[in-house]
């Protein structure tokens, strides 16, 4: 077993909480067989961060078979001292995003869900159509498509266009959340994919929308910030509604713990 892996109690609990996320992503039909990638910091430290390995579904994904890589993308091993392989794009997102060292970007889910791809390929984007929309919408961000995320000199790109917002929709091609933790990221990412499911729904059905106020957009972004503030008793930062989500996988899915 490799001696350079982290191995204290906090870096345990993140690769479980890794693990979680990505059979809920199973859970949810966000998959993209093997192609997306989920991580979080290592605990404590600036230079390395969890990720799923390339190679596994992600409902197979568990703690002990999570990545621990540095931020030019190698690959320092997994529980079981083993190198595994990493998705080479993930390399450029993640350890883009991680490198800054902001603290609101401890974890990163990005997807390629159908309905991510397919609002993100349209010219508006997200669009105010509902309350599930006006509660993100201002904090969402666009980066435009390139070709297959593989080239470093992309990275200051995503930076630059993700700027302070928390979820961002890459055009032609998917979306994207961070958070100060995997609850907080889980929740963003879950929000923005519903919108997207609201607004394909709505615009399926072949008849007019119904177009909101621009003052009862702007309300919606006002009581978000109260909805989703650190001292709500609603919800803050994801944490209620991860716990009730450990129940169901451990339900549903258990083992991502192992």
């Amino acid at each position: 077993m490799s001696t350079d892996i982290t191995f204290t109690d906090a870096t345990n609990a993140a690769r479980v909480e890794l693990a979680a996320a990505c059979r809920l992503t199973h859970l949810f039909g966000w998959t993209d067989l093997l192609a997306t990638h989920i991580s979080i910091r290592v605990p404590g430290r600036s230079d390395r961060y969890l990720v799923n390995p390339l190679g596994l579904l992600f409902d197979e994904v568990n703690a002990s078979s999570i990545l621990e890589v540095d931020l030019q993308g190698q690959v320092i091993g997994n529980a079981y001292g083993g190198k595994g392989d990493l998705n080479p794009a993930g390399t450029v997102i993640h350890g883009a995003i991680h490198a800054t060292g902001s603290p609101e970007a401890e974890a990163v889910i990005h997807l390629h869900s159908r309905e991510g791809v397919a609002v993100s390929c349209q010219a508006g984007g997200l669009l105010p159509l509902t309350q599930m929309s006006l509660v993100i919408l201002e904090d969402v961000a666009y980066h435009d498509f390139h070709g297959v995320v593989l080239d470093n000199s992309e990275r200051q790109g995503i930076l630059s266009d993700l700027g302070g917002k928390h979820s961002l929709i890459l055009r032609n091609h998917g979306t994207l959340s961070i958070g100060r933790n995997m609850p907080e990221a889980f929740s963003r990412i879950w929000r923005l994919e519903r919108a997207f499911r609201f607004q394909l729904a709505a615009q399926s059905a072949g008849v007019p929308l119904q177009q909101l106020p621009p003052e009862v957009i702007a309300r919606g972004a006002q009581q978000a910030k109260v909805i989703f503030a650190d001292q709500s008793n609603f919800l803050p930062a994801g944490k209620r509604e991860w716990a009730a989500l450990l129940r169901r996988l451990d339900q549903a899915l258990p083992g991502y713990r192992n």
